[in-house]
Order: structure tokens, then sequence, then C-alpha cells
């Protein structure tokens, strides 16, 4: 696989204070490590090398702990933001020349286990400006945000339930760069270009069989602990 990886990793981790008062939440502790090497070793696993990290609130230590990835086989580069928010979709508009004409993207504090590679083949093979991952969910580890059906997303929502939600948005999709040619304004969230590109018929989809692991949240956080902590007593 080709496509380089943005690493969403740019917020305030308010819901995680006090402790990311002092350290971002992508160096918030998994297992006894930063978590970000956790999900920088899952990346590297499924042959994705070209990593970008999309940094703001203390994303000079995310630097100055991961740094240029050749310890984890992988190159890793950082896009800071300015002195304005610029929000996700804002922020990876920022980060468009380092990124190329299309790249994955994720966030900062999503650990998830998926088969990239048909990720990759079935955006390919869709031929349109991007691809949202979906997993059935059924108000199980968040609220379900996508109708989801045939196939394809009906609809997104991240701001109010519409009946028949059973899905909810991954934390991975594939962008291109002309995904964002209509957007001129310097600071917007993704979900609202997702919802552009579905009006347009212009979003792709792929359905993961699986849970996703994540770091936002108190609960969260102590669901993927327990987690790699259940992974470590097997391999012992």
């Amino acid at each position: 696989m080709s496509l380089p990886v943005a690493i969403l990793a740019g917020g305030l981790a308010t819901r995680l204070r006090p402790v990311t008062e002092t350290i971002p939440k992508s160096l918030v502790e998994v297992a006894g490590r930063p978590f970000a090497e956790h999900q920088i070793e899952l990346l590297v696993r499924h042959g994705l090398t070209d990593l970008v990290f999309l940094v703001g609130h203390l994303g000079e230590m995310i630097r100055e702990t991961i740094g240029d990835g050749s310890r984890f086989g992988a190159r890793i580069r950082y896009v800071l933001d300015g002195p304005v928010a610029m929000g996700t979709g804002g922020a990876i508009g920022r980060a468009l020349p380092e990124l190329g004409d299309a790249f994955f993207v994720l966030y900062g504090d999503s650990y998830l286990e998926c088969d990239y590679a048909a990720v990759e083949r079935t955006f390919v093979a869709s031929r349109k400006a991007a691809l949202m991952t979906v997993c059935r969910n059924d108000d199980q580890w968040d609220r379900s945000n996508v109708l989801y059906a045939d196939g394809r997303i009906v609809r997104y929502d991240k701001s109010g339930t519409v009946e028949g939600m059973r899905h909810i948005d991954y934390g991975l999709g594939v962008l291109t760069a002309r995904a964002f040619a209509s957007r001129t304004e310097q600071a917007f969230d993704l979900a609202s270009l997702y919802q552009d590109l579905l009006a347009q018929d212009d979003l792709a989809s792929f359905d993961v069989p699986m849970r996703f692991y994540e770091i936002g949240s108190p609960a969260g956080l102590a669901a993927t602990r327990e987690y790699f902590a259940g992974r470590e007593s097997t391999r012992g």
C-alpha cells in the first residue's frame, strides 16, 4: 500500500482533564507506553509507514517523544496548527501539501484494527472523492450516527439521532485533495465535509466487522486499557 496517513492529534482533550492539561492526548499512558506508540505500530504492521501527525495543543511534546519514526520503521512528519483553531477539516486542508492526492485519515485517540488494504481497495474501486468506514454499533460504544442500508451510507449526522441508525463512523477515512476543492473557509469540521460529499454522492463506504477502541473519554480510555491488559495476559 502507498497511501500516507493523516493522524488528527490537535484537540484539547477536555474530557480527559486534568491529565491532558500537562500532556497531549496522544501521549496518555496505555499498557505502560504512550498511546501514540501503539497506534503507530499498528499502522506499520499494516504496511502504512508514511505518517503525518496534525498537532496543536502541546504538539511539540508529541514530536519530542515520537521523533521521526525511524525506530518504528516509519517516516513521521508533523504539521502544527497555527494561532487559530482550524477544526479537523481545516487542519487536514492545511496539511494537504504533505499528504498528496489521496490519503488515510484517522483520529489520534483511535485504535482501529481493521483491514486497511481492503479499505484502500474499496476506495480506489469507488472512484469517489472520499470513503468513510462505519461499523454496526447499536449505541453500544457511542451514539450511532450513521443510517446504513444496502451497502451504502444513507445519512450521517453527529448532532442528532435519526430512526434506524445502527452504525457509527468508525473513525477511519480516505480523502482526496479534490474533496477539499469547494471548501473556501479555513476552519471547518471533517464531519461537515463528509456530509457535503454524501449529498453529492461522492462518498464511498466500508463496513468494518469489528469494534473500535478509543481514549477520547474516561470510559473509552478504561476500555482500551482493559483491552491491552487482556491482550498482554494472553501473550504471557
